[in-house]
């Protein structure tokens, strides 16, 4: 049995970023920052870190992260890691791991849309292959 499972807590790091598909599917593609806090063993000095994850939501969930999440929003998020390769205009190889969302819950914050206390939203989803823009 194999698993490939991520949840993370986190806050967005820019607004989603929203495409239509020519088959018609939409995809959302947005960053996410997570904090790791520990205490120094031998200075007893407490120790923060981020961690950047680049974010994929497909079919109608991407269109509920475009429509209530924007840069700053606390997020739960369940998915599943995912490799991707291509090569530029030069011929040079890129690869990127991003996770692929599958659940959503909402955490509080300012939203783009009035909503109802924590929301979740759930994506049964077929991927489509296509190329994101990376920075």
């Amino acid at each position: 049995m194999d698993l490939n499972k991520v949840n993370l807590i986190g806050n967005l790091t820019q607004d989603p970023e929203l495409k239509n598909l020519p088959s018609g599917q939409a995809v959302s593609a947005f960053g996410l920052a997570t904090n790791y806090v520990w205490y120094d063993s031998k200075s007893k000095e407490k120790k923060s870190r981020a961690d950047f994850h680049k974010i994929v939501a497909w079919g109608h969930l991407a269109d509920i992260v475009a429509t209530y999440l924007k840069k700053g929003s606390k997020i739960y998020l369940e998915g599943r890691l995912q490799n991707r390769t291509w090569d530029d205009k030069d011929g040079r190889k890129h690869y990127a791991t991003e996770v692929i969302a599958s659940d959503l819950i909402m955490l509080g914050g300012s939203q783009r849309k009035e909503s109802q206390g924590d929301e979740t939203a759930r994506e049964d989803i077929e991927v489509e292959e296509i190329q994101l823009e990376n920075n």
